[in-house]
């Protein structure tokens, strides 16, 4: 029982940041549909969106706010959308490599593995997710539709990653239900 109260507890206060990697959104000529999503999605799960904002396809200014999402701000989760196929202005993940200190291939890999079941383009996906500091970075899609369903995904073990990040637990598995 005591375990469970603690899971709920750290629930609510997981502080996420979301960023949203665009041309168009950065200079005004679209509307962000992405980020507001995401807020939507984070706010459901009663935790804290401390931060959304918007930045060009410009890998510096990628990682500037990156950096200033996990070190100023100290972020539980960064979420970004946008930026991350094939387009010769799609480098997200590249931002993403130069600031983490560690990847977590896993998260990535389990929404390329369910966005597959839906459509075929997830293969074209190059999202990374990663650790900075005590900071989880995760690369979303820029299709709302996407955003959504990675967010299924990768949702439910983020409690646990940010107690792990914190150094509030130690082991790698979630405690037993029983």
């Amino acid at each position: 029982m005591q375990s469970e109260n603690h899971h709920h507890d750290i629930t609510r206060i997981v502080r996420a940041a979301v960023l949203t990697v665009s041309d168009r959104s950065a200079r005004g000529e679209r509307e962000d549909a992405g980020g507001p999503l995401i807020e939507e999605i984070v706010r459901s799960k009663g935790w804290e969106v401390i931060v959304y904002s918007v930045v060009p396809d410009d890998r510096t200014a990628i990682k500037n706010e990156l950096i200033r999402l996990a070190d100023n701000l100290e972020a539980d989760l960064i979420l970004t959308t946008g930026g991350t196929g094939l387009a010769a202005r799609d480098i997200t993940p590249e931002a993403t490599l130069d600031v983490i200190d560690r990847p977590v291939p896993g998260m990535a890999e389990a929404m390329r593995s369910e966005s597959l079941k839906k459509t075929p383009y997830a293969m074209l996906s190059r999202a990374v997710c990663g650790v900075r500091g005590t900071s989880l970075i995760v690369n979303l899609p820029g299709s709302p539709r996407a955003v959504q369903e990675c967010l299924e995904v990768i949702l439910p073990v983020v409690p646990h990653a940010v107690e792990l990040l914190r150094g509030s637990v130690t082991d790698c598995a979630p405690p037993a239900d029983s």
